[in-house]
Protein backbone atom coordinates (compact mmCIF):
# COMPACT_ATOMS: atom_id res chain seq x y z
CA UNK A 1 0.00 0.00 0.00
CA UNK A 2 2.78 2.42 0.90
CA UNK A 3 4.62 1.50 -2.33
CA UNK A 4 1.53 2.31 -4.40
CA UNK A 5 1.14 5.70 -2.73
CA UNK A 6 4.76 6.54 -3.47
CA UNK A 7 4.28 5.66 -7.16
CA UNK A 8 1.20 7.93 -7.33
CA UNK A 9 3.04 10.83 -5.74
CA UNK A 10 5.87 10.38 -8.23
CA UNK A 11 3.36 10.47 -11.16
CA UNK A 12 1.80 13.68 -9.88
CA UNK A 13 5.22 15.28 -9.51
CA UNK A 14 6.18 14.42 -13.12
CA UNK A 15 2.90 15.90 -14.40
CA UNK A 16 3.59 19.12 -12.55
CA UNK A 17 7.19 19.37 -13.81
CA UNK A 18 6.59 18.39 -17.50
CA UNK A 19 4.89 21.64 -18.64
CA UNK A 20 7.69 23.68 -17.16
CA UNK A 21 10.27 21.51 -18.90
CA UNK A 22 8.41 22.04 -22.22
CA UNK A 23 8.38 25.80 -21.70
CA UNK A 24 12.13 25.80 -20.99
CA UNK A 25 12.84 23.77 -24.13
CA UNK A 26 10.72 26.02 -26.37
CA UNK A 27 12.31 29.15 -24.91
CA UNK A 28 15.76 27.71 -25.51
CA UNK A 29 14.90 26.94 -29.13
CA UNK A 30 13.52 30.43 -29.58
CA UNK A 31 16.65 32.15 -28.28
CA UNK A 32 18.82 29.78 -30.35
CA UNK A 33 16.95 30.66 -33.56
CA UNK A 34 17.01 34.39 -32.76
CA UNK A 35 20.80 34.37 -32.53
CA UNK A 36 21.10 33.33 -36.23
CA UNK A 37 17.62 33.23 -37.79
CA UNK A 38 18.64 32.16 -41.33
CA UNK A 39 21.07 29.35 -40.50
CA UNK A 40 19.46 28.04 -37.32
CA UNK A 41 15.94 28.37 -38.82
CA UNK A 42 16.86 26.24 -41.84
CA UNK A 43 18.51 23.69 -39.53
CA UNK A 44 15.38 23.49 -37.44
CA UNK A 45 13.20 23.00 -40.58
CA UNK A 46 15.30 19.92 -41.42
CA UNK A 47 14.01 18.13 -38.34
CA UNK A 48 10.35 18.75 -39.27
CA UNK A 49 8.27 16.06 -41.07
CA UNK A 50 7.88 16.42 -44.87
CA UNK A 51 4.20 17.28 -44.53
CA UNK A 52 5.09 20.27 -42.35
CA UNK A 53 7.76 21.60 -44.70
CA UNK A 54 6.93 25.07 -46.16
CA UNK A 55 6.30 25.21 -49.93
CA UNK A 56 9.25 26.30 -52.05
CA UNK A 57 9.25 29.57 -53.94
CA UNK A 58 8.78 29.92 -57.68
CA UNK A 59 12.50 30.48 -58.15
CA UNK A 60 13.52 27.18 -56.56
CA UNK A 61 10.81 24.99 -58.02
CA UNK A 62 8.79 25.18 -61.23
CA UNK A 63 5.15 26.06 -60.71
CA UNK A 64 2.43 23.57 -61.45
CA UNK A 65 0.64 24.00 -64.82
CA UNK A 66 -2.61 25.95 -64.52
CA UNK A 67 -5.62 24.77 -66.47
CA UNK A 68 -6.99 27.48 -68.83
CA UNK A 69 -10.74 27.85 -68.55
CA UNK A 70 -13.07 29.73 -70.92
CA UNK A 71 -13.45 32.47 -68.32
CA UNK A 72 -9.70 33.13 -68.22
CA UNK A 73 -9.58 33.30 -72.01
CA UNK A 74 -12.32 35.93 -72.00
CA UNK A 75 -10.93 37.96 -69.13
CA UNK A 76 -7.51 38.35 -70.73
CA UNK A 77 -9.09 40.58 -73.40
CA UNK A 78 -11.02 42.73 -70.92
CA UNK A 79 -9.56 46.15 -70.22
CA UNK A 80 -8.59 46.69 -66.60
CA UNK A 81 -10.99 48.64 -64.45
CA UNK A 82 -10.00 52.33 -64.51
CA UNK A 83 -8.85 53.80 -61.26
CA UNK A 84 -11.52 55.72 -59.39
CA UNK A 85 -11.22 59.47 -59.45
CA UNK A 86 -9.71 61.04 -56.41
CA UNK A 87 -12.67 63.42 -56.12
CA UNK A 88 -14.48 62.70 -52.85
CA UNK A 89 -17.98 61.28 -53.09
CA UNK A 90 -20.82 63.77 -52.78
CA UNK A 91 -22.76 63.21 -49.57
CA UNK A 92 -25.24 66.06 -49.99
CA UNK A 93 -26.75 68.31 -52.68
CA UNK A 94 -27.81 70.93 -50.16
CA UNK A 95 -25.73 73.69 -51.75
CA UNK A 96 -27.28 73.06 -55.20
CA UNK A 97 -30.79 73.02 -53.76
CA UNK A 98 -30.16 76.15 -51.68
CA UNK A 99 -28.97 77.93 -54.82
CA UNK A 100 -31.86 76.87 -57.07
CA UNK A 101 -34.90 76.61 -54.80
CA UNK A 102 -35.46 80.39 -54.31
CA UNK A 103 -35.90 80.65 -58.10
CA UNK A 104 -38.60 77.95 -58.31
CA UNK A 105 -42.16 79.13 -57.66
CA UNK A 106 -45.56 77.52 -57.18
CA UNK A 107 -48.28 78.54 -59.65
CA UNK A 108 -52.00 78.42 -58.89
CA UNK A 109 -54.51 79.13 -61.65
CA UNK A 110 -58.27 79.57 -61.64
CA UNK A 111 -60.56 79.16 -64.61
CA UNK A 112 -64.21 80.22 -64.57
CA UNK A 113 -66.35 77.65 -66.39
CA UNK A 114 -70.00 78.19 -67.22
CA UNK A 115 -72.25 75.53 -65.76
CA UNK A 116 -73.52 73.39 -68.66
CA UNK A 117 -77.08 73.58 -67.29
CA UNK A 118 -77.01 77.34 -66.67
CA UNK A 119 -79.22 78.02 -69.73
CA UNK A 120 -81.85 75.50 -68.77
CA UNK A 121 -85.08 77.43 -68.03
CA UNK A 122 -85.78 75.37 -64.91
CA UNK A 123 -82.34 74.48 -63.57
CA UNK A 124 -80.89 77.95 -64.19
CA UNK A 125 -83.08 79.42 -61.45
CA UNK A 126 -81.87 76.70 -59.07
CA UNK A 127 -78.21 77.35 -59.91
CA UNK A 128 -78.72 81.10 -59.62
CA UNK A 129 -80.33 80.65 -56.22
CA UNK A 130 -77.41 78.58 -54.94
CA UNK A 131 -74.82 80.71 -56.75
CA UNK A 132 -73.61 77.94 -59.04
CA UNK A 133 -74.10 79.44 -62.48
CA UNK A 134 -70.29 79.53 -62.77
CA UNK A 135 -67.73 77.07 -61.48
CA UNK A 136 -64.13 77.84 -60.60
CA UNK A 137 -61.68 75.15 -61.70
CA UNK A 138 -58.29 75.34 -60.03
CA UNK A 139 -55.01 74.04 -61.38
CA UNK A 140 -51.50 73.97 -60.00
CA UNK A 141 -48.00 73.83 -61.37
CA UNK A 142 -44.54 75.26 -60.99
CA UNK A 143 -42.36 77.88 -62.65
CA UNK A 144 -38.81 79.20 -62.78
CA UNK A 145 -37.74 82.84 -62.32
CA UNK A 146 -35.45 83.75 -65.24
CA UNK A 147 -35.06 87.53 -64.80
CA UNK A 148 -34.84 89.98 -61.91
CA UNK A 149 -37.68 92.06 -63.37
CA UNK A 150 -40.18 89.26 -62.76
CA UNK A 151 -40.24 87.06 -65.86
CA UNK A 152 -41.11 83.43 -65.10
CA UNK A 153 -41.09 80.48 -67.50
CA UNK A 154 -43.54 77.61 -67.07
CA UNK A 155 -45.50 75.12 -69.18
CA UNK A 156 -48.21 76.39 -71.48
CA UNK A 157 -50.62 73.74 -70.23
CA UNK A 158 -50.22 75.03 -66.66
CA UNK A 159 -51.79 78.42 -67.48
CA UNK A 160 -53.98 77.34 -70.40
CA UNK A 161 -57.35 79.14 -70.37
CA UNK A 162 -56.59 80.56 -66.92
CA UNK A 163 -58.55 83.61 -65.79
CA UNK A 164 -56.31 84.22 -62.79
CA UNK A 165 -52.70 83.23 -62.13
CA UNK A 166 -51.17 83.49 -58.66
CA UNK A 167 -47.48 82.90 -58.00
CA UNK A 168 -46.19 81.82 -54.58
CA UNK A 169 -42.49 82.31 -53.91
CA UNK A 170 -40.20 80.17 -51.81
CA UNK A 171 -39.95 82.94 -49.18
CA UNK A 172 -43.72 83.02 -48.65
CA UNK A 173 -44.59 86.04 -50.81
CA UNK A 174 -47.46 85.86 -53.32
CA UNK A 175 -48.41 87.93 -56.33
CA UNK A 176 -50.80 88.00 -59.28
CA UNK A 177 -49.10 87.20 -62.57
CA UNK A 178 -49.63 88.61 -66.04
CA UNK A 179 -49.47 86.23 -69.00
CA UNK A 180 -46.85 87.54 -71.46
CA UNK A 181 -47.21 84.82 -74.05
CA UNK A 182 -47.47 81.10 -74.61
CA UNK A 183 -46.22 78.72 -77.26
CA UNK A 184 -48.35 75.57 -77.41
CA UNK A 185 -46.06 73.91 -79.98
CA UNK A 186 -43.27 73.69 -77.41
CA UNK A 187 -45.57 73.73 -74.34
CA UNK A 188 -43.81 76.76 -72.88
CA UNK A 189 -45.20 80.05 -71.55
CA UNK A 190 -43.88 83.24 -69.95
CA UNK A 191 -45.64 85.10 -67.14
CA UNK A 192 -44.54 88.14 -65.13
CA UNK A 193 -44.92 89.32 -61.54
CA UNK A 194 -44.20 92.71 -59.99
CA UNK A 195 -42.01 91.97 -56.95
CA UNK A 196 -38.58 93.05 -55.80
CA UNK A 197 -35.53 91.04 -54.78
CA UNK A 198 -36.19 88.18 -57.18
CA UNK A 199 -33.45 85.64 -57.80
CA UNK A 200 -33.26 84.32 -61.38
CA UNK A 201 -31.89 80.84 -61.97
CA UNK A 202 -28.73 80.54 -64.07
CA UNK A 203 -28.80 78.29 -67.14
CA UNK A 204 -26.19 75.57 -67.49
CA UNK A 205 -23.70 76.41 -70.23
CA UNK A 206 -21.89 73.06 -70.59
CA UNK A 207 -23.60 70.21 -72.47
CA UNK A 208 -25.30 67.69 -70.23
CA UNK A 209 -24.28 64.03 -70.31
CA UNK A 210 -26.17 60.82 -69.73
CA UNK A 211 -25.45 59.79 -66.15
CA UNK A 212 -25.15 63.32 -64.76
CA UNK A 213 -27.01 64.00 -61.52
CA UNK A 214 -30.39 65.69 -61.97
CA UNK A 215 -32.55 67.35 -59.30
CA UNK A 216 -36.24 68.05 -59.97
CA UNK A 217 -37.73 70.94 -57.98
CA UNK A 218 -41.45 71.69 -58.00
CA UNK A 219 -44.80 71.49 -56.23
CA UNK A 220 -46.06 67.91 -56.69
CA UNK A 221 -49.73 67.44 -55.81
CA UNK A 222 -49.66 70.87 -54.14
CA UNK A 223 -47.84 69.62 -51.04
CA UNK A 224 -45.24 72.39 -51.31
CA UNK A 225 -41.80 72.76 -52.81
CA UNK A 226 -40.19 69.34 -53.10
CA UNK A 227 -36.83 68.12 -54.40
CA UNK A 228 -36.25 64.70 -55.96
CA UNK A 229 -32.97 63.29 -57.19
CA UNK A 230 -32.01 61.10 -60.13
CA UNK A 231 -29.79 61.11 -63.19
CA UNK A 232 -29.99 62.15 -66.84
CA UNK A 233 -31.34 58.98 -68.44
CA UNK A 234 -31.22 60.18 -72.07
CA UNK A 235 -30.93 63.30 -74.17
CA UNK A 236 -32.54 64.24 -77.46
CA UNK A 237 -35.58 62.08 -76.74
CA UNK A 238 -38.16 62.53 -79.50
CA UNK A 239 -41.01 60.72 -81.19
CA UNK A 240 -43.30 60.80 -78.14
CA UNK A 241 -46.05 62.57 -80.07
CA UNK A 242 -46.71 65.18 -77.39
CA UNK A 243 -45.59 68.33 -79.20
CA UNK A 244 -44.44 69.54 -82.58
CA UNK A 245 -40.83 70.11 -81.53
CA UNK A 246 -39.48 67.30 -79.35
CA UNK A 247 -35.94 67.25 -77.99
CA UNK A 248 -36.57 66.16 -74.42
CA UNK A 249 -34.16 65.47 -71.59
CA UNK A 250 -35.20 62.21 -69.93
CA UNK A 251 -34.65 61.67 -66.21
CA UNK A 252 -35.62 59.19 -63.52
CA UNK A 253 -35.96 61.93 -60.89
CA UNK A 254 -39.54 61.69 -59.63
CA UNK A 255 -41.84 64.11 -61.48
CA UNK A 256 -45.51 64.15 -60.49
CA UNK A 257 -48.59 66.28 -61.23
CA UNK A 258 -47.76 69.77 -59.99
CA UNK A 259 -44.11 69.52 -61.06
CA UNK A 260 -44.98 70.78 -64.54
CA UNK A 261 -43.09 73.98 -65.28
CA UNK A 262 -40.62 73.37 -62.47
CA UNK A 263 -36.84 73.21 -62.69
CA UNK A 264 -34.55 70.33 -63.54
CA UNK A 265 -31.11 71.36 -62.29
CA UNK A 266 -27.68 69.77 -62.15
CA UNK A 267 -25.54 68.98 -59.12
CA UNK A 268 -24.38 72.62 -59.01
CA UNK A 269 -27.87 74.16 -59.11
CA UNK A 270 -27.79 75.28 -62.76
CA UNK A 271 -30.91 74.91 -64.90
CA UNK A 272 -30.95 71.92 -67.27
CA UNK A 273 -34.55 72.08 -68.41
CA UNK A 274 -38.20 72.72 -67.59
CA UNK A 275 -40.10 69.67 -66.34
CA UNK A 276 -43.05 69.10 -68.62
CA UNK A 277 -44.43 65.56 -68.63
CA UNK A 278 -44.15 61.99 -67.43
CA UNK A 279 -44.89 58.62 -68.95
CA UNK A 280 -47.07 56.67 -66.54
CA UNK A 281 -49.99 54.28 -66.58
CA UNK A 282 -50.86 55.05 -62.96
CA UNK A 283 -50.64 58.85 -63.05
CA UNK A 284 -47.65 58.90 -60.71
CA UNK A 285 -43.92 58.80 -61.34
CA UNK A 286 -42.45 55.54 -62.62
CA UNK A 287 -39.01 56.94 -63.43
CA UNK A 288 -39.83 58.23 -66.91
CA UNK A 289 -39.85 62.02 -66.70
CA UNK A 290 -39.16 64.51 -69.48
CA UNK A 291 -37.95 68.09 -69.46
CA UNK A 292 -37.62 70.72 -72.20
CA UNK A 293 -33.90 71.54 -72.60
CA UNK A 294 -32.61 75.06 -72.04
CA UNK A 295 -31.65 75.40 -75.73
CA UNK A 296 -35.35 75.39 -76.65
CA UNK A 297 -36.35 77.39 -73.55
CA UNK A 298 -34.00 80.25 -74.50
CA UNK A 299 -35.37 80.46 -78.04
CA UNK A 300 -39.01 80.43 -76.95
CA UNK A 301 -38.59 82.82 -74.02
CA UNK A 302 -36.66 85.33 -76.13
CA UNK A 303 -39.37 85.32 -78.81
CA UNK A 304 -42.29 85.62 -76.38
CA UNK A 305 -40.75 88.48 -74.39
CA UNK A 306 -39.53 90.49 -77.39
CA UNK A 307 -42.26 89.81 -79.96
CA UNK A 308 -45.07 88.00 -78.15
CA UNK A 309 -44.57 84.99 -80.42
CA UNK A 310 -41.90 82.51 -81.49
CA UNK A 311 -40.52 82.84 -85.03
CA UNK A 312 -39.33 79.53 -86.39
CA UNK A 313 -37.77 78.53 -89.64
CA UNK A 314 -39.96 76.82 -92.26
CA UNK A 315 -39.33 75.06 -95.56
CA UNK A 316 -42.84 74.05 -96.57
CA UNK A 317 -42.21 70.33 -97.07
CA UNK A 318 -43.68 67.07 -95.87
CA UNK A 319 -41.27 64.31 -94.88
CA UNK A 320 -41.52 60.55 -94.44
CA UNK A 321 -41.64 59.04 -90.95
CA UNK A 322 -40.46 55.44 -90.84
CA UNK A 323 -42.06 53.83 -87.77
CA UNK A 324 -41.58 50.23 -88.93
CA UNK A 325 -39.53 48.58 -86.17
CA UNK A 326 -39.08 45.43 -88.29
CA UNK A 327 -37.22 47.36 -90.99
CA UNK A 328 -33.57 46.34 -90.57
CA UNK A 329 -32.22 48.64 -93.25
CA UNK A 330 -29.98 51.51 -92.19
CA UNK A 331 -31.74 54.81 -92.77
CA UNK A 332 -29.68 57.46 -94.51
CA UNK A 333 -31.20 60.90 -94.77
CA UNK A 334 -34.82 62.02 -94.65
CA UNK A 335 -37.05 61.68 -97.70
CA UNK A 336 -39.25 64.55 -98.86
CA UNK A 337 -42.72 63.31 -99.78
CA UNK A 338 -44.25 66.66 -100.79
CA UNK A 339 -43.04 70.15 -101.62
CA UNK A 340 -45.64 72.90 -101.24
CA UNK A 341 -46.29 75.38 -104.02
CA UNK A 342 -44.64 78.76 -103.52
CA UNK A 343 -42.76 77.56 -100.42
CA UNK A 344 -39.07 78.24 -99.63
CA UNK A 345 -38.31 74.62 -100.51
CA UNK A 346 -39.81 74.93 -104.00
CA UNK A 347 -38.00 78.23 -104.62
CA UNK A 348 -34.71 76.54 -103.71
CA UNK A 349 -35.33 73.69 -106.17
CA UNK A 350 -36.26 70.86 -103.81
CA UNK A 351 -38.44 68.17 -105.33
CA UNK A 352 -40.66 65.31 -104.22
CA UNK A 353 -38.55 62.24 -103.54
CA UNK A 354 -35.37 64.12 -102.64
CA UNK A 355 -33.49 62.76 -99.65
CA UNK A 356 -31.96 65.35 -97.31
CA UNK A 357 -28.57 64.00 -96.17
CA UNK A 358 -27.31 66.95 -94.15
CA UNK A 359 -28.05 70.55 -93.18
CA UNK A 360 -25.17 72.93 -92.46
CA UNK A 361 -22.87 69.94 -92.07
CA UNK A 362 -25.10 68.09 -89.60
CA UNK A 363 -26.25 64.65 -90.73
CA UNK A 364 -30.03 64.26 -90.86
CA UNK A 365 -30.84 60.58 -90.43
CA UNK A 366 -34.18 61.10 -88.72
CA UNK A 367 -37.10 63.53 -89.15
CA UNK A 368 -36.74 65.10 -85.70
CA UNK A 369 -33.18 66.20 -86.42
CA UNK A 370 -34.30 67.89 -89.64
CA UNK A 371 -37.27 69.58 -87.99
CA UNK A 372 -35.10 70.81 -85.12
CA UNK A 373 -32.40 72.25 -87.37
CA UNK A 374 -34.91 74.10 -89.55
CA UNK A 375 -37.09 75.38 -86.70
CA UNK A 376 -34.12 76.79 -84.78
CA UNK A 377 -33.04 78.81 -87.82
CA UNK A 378 -34.34 82.36 -87.88
CA UNK A 379 -36.49 83.28 -90.91
CA UNK A 380 -34.69 84.76 -93.94
CA UNK A 381 -31.45 82.96 -93.04
CA UNK A 382 -29.86 80.50 -95.46
CA UNK A 383 -29.29 76.78 -94.93
CA UNK A 384 -26.77 74.68 -96.86
CA UNK A 385 -28.28 71.32 -97.73
CA UNK A 386 -26.86 68.16 -99.25
CA UNK A 387 -29.55 66.09 -100.95
CA UNK A 388 -29.67 62.81 -102.82
CA UNK A 389 -31.59 62.77 -106.11
CA UNK A 390 -31.46 59.87 -108.57
CA UNK A 391 -28.47 58.44 -106.67
CA UNK A 392 -26.52 61.67 -107.15
CA UNK A 393 -25.66 64.21 -104.47
CA UNK A 394 -26.49 67.88 -104.96
CA UNK A 395 -25.71 70.95 -102.88
CA UNK A 396 -28.51 73.47 -102.42
CA UNK A 397 -28.94 76.74 -100.54
CA UNK A 398 -32.37 77.35 -99.06
CA UNK A 399 -33.58 80.67 -97.68
CA UNK A 400 -35.76 79.76 -94.71
CA UNK A 401 -39.22 81.26 -94.37
CA UNK A 402 -41.26 81.85 -91.22
CA UNK A 403 -43.32 78.95 -90.00
CA UNK A 404 -47.07 79.72 -90.09
CA UNK A 405 -48.86 79.69 -86.77
CA UNK A 406 -51.32 76.94 -85.92
CA UNK A 407 -54.30 79.17 -86.70
CA UNK A 408 -52.76 80.26 -90.00
CA UNK A 409 -52.19 76.65 -91.00
CA UNK A 410 -55.79 75.75 -90.21
CA UNK A 411 -57.06 78.73 -92.23
CA UNK A 412 -54.94 77.72 -95.23
CA UNK A 413 -56.33 74.19 -95.08
CA UNK A 414 -59.86 75.58 -95.25
CA UNK A 415 -59.18 77.59 -98.42
CA UNK A 416 -60.38 76.34 -101.80
CA UNK A 417 -57.77 75.73 -104.54
CA UNK A 418 -58.82 78.97 -106.27
CA UNK A 419 -58.53 80.99 -103.04
CA UNK A 420 -55.16 79.43 -102.29
CA UNK A 421 -53.89 80.30 -105.79
CA UNK A 422 -55.07 83.89 -105.38
CA UNK A 423 -53.34 84.13 -102.00
CA UNK A 424 -50.07 82.79 -103.43
CA UNK A 425 -50.26 85.30 -106.32
CA UNK A 426 -50.84 88.11 -103.81
CA UNK A 427 -47.82 86.99 -101.78
CA UNK A 428 -45.66 86.96 -104.92
CA UNK A 429 -46.78 90.47 -105.80
CA UNK A 430 -46.00 91.67 -102.27
CA UNK A 431 -42.58 90.06 -102.49
CA UNK A 432 -41.83 91.86 -105.79
CA UNK A 433 -43.05 95.11 -104.24
CA UNK A 434 -40.76 94.67 -101.22
CA UNK A 435 -37.79 94.06 -103.52
CA UNK A 436 -38.48 97.30 -105.35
Amino acid sequence: MKKSMKNNQLGFSLLKIFPWLLVIVMASLFFWVVQNPKQNGQALQGYLPQSMQPSQTQGSQASEPVAITPSTLLLKDVAPTPALASTPAVSSYHDAVALASPSVVNIYTTQKVQNPYANDPVLSQLFEYYGQKQQDISNLGSGVIIAKDGYIVTNAHVIEKADEVIVALNDGRKAHAKIIGQDTESDLAVIKIELDNLKPLAFRTDPIRVGDVALAIGNPFGVGQTVTQGIISATGRAGLGTSMFEDFVQTDAAINPGNSGGALVDAHGALIGINTMIYSRSGGSVGLGFAIPTSIVEQVVDGLIKHGKVSRGWLGIEIAHNNDLTDLSTQTGVQITHVGQGTPAQKAGLQNGDVVLSINGTTTNDPNTLIGLVSKTAPNNTLSMVILRNNQQHNLSVTVGERPTKNQSQNLQNLSPEELAQLQELLRQMERFNRQ
